[in-house]
């Protein structure tokens, strides 16, 4: 089969569908990634074929030029809580998501160009990243089986059932769907028609823990979650063990790649002063800061790969990055979310049900109280074994070489062209 990959250009949604595809590629399909140009090197560093087609986002100049900032709150909210918000509250964000971001990653050149590409390309199944419905609407005008890959929580298809209840109350003259709206505009252009395909993919590609899953009642072809961080160098400090509790602290790298500083600054890591560990932090100092304003116990790098660090580590804390929280749960490692921004507080949640880590509300984000549920993290054993349980939950997955069949099958059952 030809299988054709799709994401815009943000490395950490990418990373999490690398070794799907490398397992469809060694079991003999030809696979390709569309994204555009600035994730071209991106996908070349993982060994796979790159097609950059269009221009870049721009989301952060949006961003930018719009100054809200209660949008991401707003938007927070209505992930978190969409069944208890009414029908203006889910248009609204339904509104501004589309407009301000769905729109933005998903820029009319780049969906165009994907559009003509797949039409010369033909392929078999497109697996597009679960923001870039470029990609469902690629596969909904040449015929190719199409599936959505998650790399976090399923909270957007859960806010749009509760919105698309309320709207069915609504006087049909009053039913206004943006997402619909602009997919309806998007597909017209190269002369299709919308379904709710569209939105939800003919299925779901779900890496997720089993119990941290979303039941949304979709088609859902759950894979083991295996880290992937890009190109990987480890220093030679990971080759022997920590004399001490070895403990991270992360932001990621995609808040730092729109604004060049991580959102948990290096001061703060005078929470953990005088704790006898030894703290690896991967952040850049923020403006007026200095390496110079970490502790005594603290390290501090640029950059280390996730899956080479978090194996040495006896607990990780971290402000709630998919990539980041399924790495920890891979390895066992118990977690200290401090969330905030999009789905962190629902994946927060559910990592408290787990038992393996803690969820930090935002009123509790101060000094001592980080640095007390970190002490308990290190001492209390019941964290160590809900991390055990949570790993065992990752690895009863079936692994990405195992599923390969079952998307064989579902794209001989989807698939529309010859």
């Amino acid at each position: 089969m030809r299988i054709l990959f799709v994401t815009h250009a943000e490395k950490t949604h990418f990373f999490s569908m690398v070794p799907l595809a490398w397992a469809l590629r060694t079991a003999g399909h030809e696979v390709r990634v569309a994204t555009q140009p600035d994730l071209a090197e991106g996908v070349s560093e993982a060994g796979l074929t790159a097609v950059p087609l269009g221009s870049d986002h721009r989301w952060k100049q949006v961003m930018e030029a719009n100054q809200d900032e209660e949008w991401p709150v707003r938007v927070a909210e209505a992930v978190t809580h969409s069944a208890d918000l009414g029908h203006d509250e889910l248009l609204r964000f339904f509104d501004e998501t589309t407009e301000r971001y769905f729109r933005v990653v998903n820029n009319d050149e780049f969906l165009d160009a994907l559009v003509e590409y797949s039409r010369w390309w033909k392929p078999d199944l497109i697996v597009w990243e679960q923001f870039t419905w470029a990609g469902a609407v690629a596969a909904q005008v040449t015929g190719a089986a199409h599936a959505r890959m998650l790399w976090g929580a399923d909270v957007v298809t859960r806010s749009r059932q509760d919105f698309l209840a309320r709207l069915a109350e609504r006087p049909e003259n009053e039913r206004v769907d943006p997402l619909r709206d602009w997919l309806t505009e998007a597909l017209a252009r190269h002369g299709a028609a919308f379904d709710e395909t569209v939105v939800n993919g003919d299925w779901t590609i779900d890496t997720n823990p089993p119990s941290h899953r979303i039941d949304n009642g979709l088609t859902v072809v759950g894979v083991r979650y295996v880290p992937y961080n890009g190109r990987a160098v480890l220093p030679e400090w990971l080759a022997a063990e920590p004399a001490k509790p070895r403990v991270a602290v992360t932001a990621g790298i995609s808040v730092r790649s729109y604004f060049g500083f991580d959102i948990f600054g290096i001061s703060a890591l005078q929470a953990f002063a005088g704790l006898d560990i030894e703290l690896i932090a991967t952040l850049l100092p923020g403006p007026g800061e200095s390496v110079d304003d970490a502790p005594e116990n603290t390290t501090v790098v640029d950059f280390v790969p996730m899956h080479g660090l978090l194996p040495t580590c006896s607990a990780v804390i971290h402000i709630g990055g998919a990539g980041v929280q399924c790495t920890a749960a891979y390895y066992g490692v118990p977690q200290m979310i401090l969330p905030g921004l999009w789905d962190t507080k629902v994946r927060g949640a559910l990592l408290d049900q787990s038992g393996a880590g803690i969820s930090v509300p935002a009123e509790q984000f101060t000094p001592e109280q980080v640095r007390e549920n970190l002490v308990r993290l290190l001492e209390d054993p019941a964290f160590r074994e809900g991390a055990a349980a949570l790993r065992k939950d990752v690895l009863a997955a079936p692994s990405p070489n195992e599923v390969v069949p079952v998307l064989e099958d579902l794209t001989a059952r989807h698939r529309t062209t010859g």
